[in-house]
């Protein structure tokens, strides 16, 4: 190669990194700038407790003797949007209440570890210092099942019964290899985070509505609602308190499973059917589920996918409302 072609070379190299700078430099901006809007618009629609020296938000309804105590999933990043349709068909007949984890909604993020004995004193000191009185019935969609049976089990005197909301087993999770922490907390993902990509992507409808998909699409959620829920997965996705949830899965489903013994009270376990395309697996520790409460029962919701409440709440409000008249 001729020196002149040497050079010519060089500033075609020079010239890609620097655009390539100054992409990354604008995403990075774009990041900041946007998520600063956000957090100024992203006001909690409950109050806000101080645990442990960090905020906790839980927004409460309804009325009664009873409290139904509602625990998301993994990944939701707003509980108070994704559980609308069901304390909607709540809160004529009882007291409810949705709880942010950290790193959740309009939760602080913590620096504790989010193993499953932190995770439920959290819950037991927020519903203490909220103000809100047993007895409970502890309503769990997907990994929640892990903190409220932990709950359960140290406070068996404040709990009234246990509605599982396609919540997986804790026999299901201690050997449940199909683990995303790594991708979500890996490099790629968290520079899409960081650069802008991610949040770039979510301004396509159709991004949007594939996130939404195993949720019905939130058909049963109002609008200005599903604006709020965009909003908090932009600035909640792939934190370190969501993805430290996800690290300890195993450990934390081994101690709940080591101090497994027969619950005192109702346990309802509620199956999605998945329109019928269920993983053997899932319908198998789904059943074995029952195993955990001499007042257990499990009815198959049809028609769903995991969020079965997005789906069916009148069905999800019907098996709640039987143990809280109990």
């Amino acid at each position: 190669m001729s020196k002149k072609w040497r050079k010519r070379l060089v500033k075609f190299l020079i010239f890609d990194l620097s655009l390539i700078i100054i992409l990354l430099s604008s995403g990075l901006i774009y990041q900041q700038i946007s998520s600063s809007q956000d957090e100024k618009t992203f006001t909690p629609p409950g109050k806000l407790y101080d645990v442990h020296g960090d905020k906790m938000h839980l927004y409460t309804g309804g009325k009664g003797d009873v409290t139904v105590v509602l625990a998301s999933g993994w990944g939701t990043a707003d509980p108070y949007v994704d559980y609308y349709p069901l304390y909607e068909k709540l809160a004529p007949s009882t007291k409810f209440a949705v709880y942010d984890r950290f790193g959740y909604g309009y939760s602080d993020r913590t620096d504790k570890k989010r193993d499953v004995d932190t995770v439920a004193d959290e819950l037991h000191e927020l519903l203490k210092v909220s103000g809100q009185k047993p007895p409970y019935v502890l309503v769990a969609h997907s990994l929640g099942s892990l903190e409220t049976l932990r709950f359960a089990q140290k406070y068996p005197d404040l709990v009234k019964g246990i509605v599982m909301i396609d919540g997986g087993s804790p026999e299901h999770y201690a050997t449940d290899q199909d683990n995303p922490a790594d991708t979500i907390g890996g490099f790629a993902t968290q520079f899409r985070i960081k650069t802008g990509l991610f949040r770039l992507s979510m301004q396509v409808p159709a991004v949007v509505d594939a996130s939404n998909a195993n949720r019905n699409e939130l058909k049963l959620v109002p609008e200005d609602m599903r604006k709020v829920d965009k909003t908090a997965l932009l600035l909640n996705y792939g934190n370190a308190n969501t993805i430290d949830e996800l690290r300890e899965m195993q450990a934390n489903a081994k101690v709940v499973v080591d101090h497994k013994q027969p619950l005192p009270f109702p346990l309802t376990i509620l199956t999605a059917d998945y329109f019928g395309k269920a993983e053997p697996d899932w319908v198998k520790t789904q059943s074995e589920f029952k195993s955990w409460s001499t007042l257990s029962k499990q009815v198959t919701v049809k028609d769903t996918e995991h969020y079965i409440h997005q789906y069916h709440p009148d069905i999800v409000a019907d098996e709640i409302l039987q143990i809280v008249k109990k």
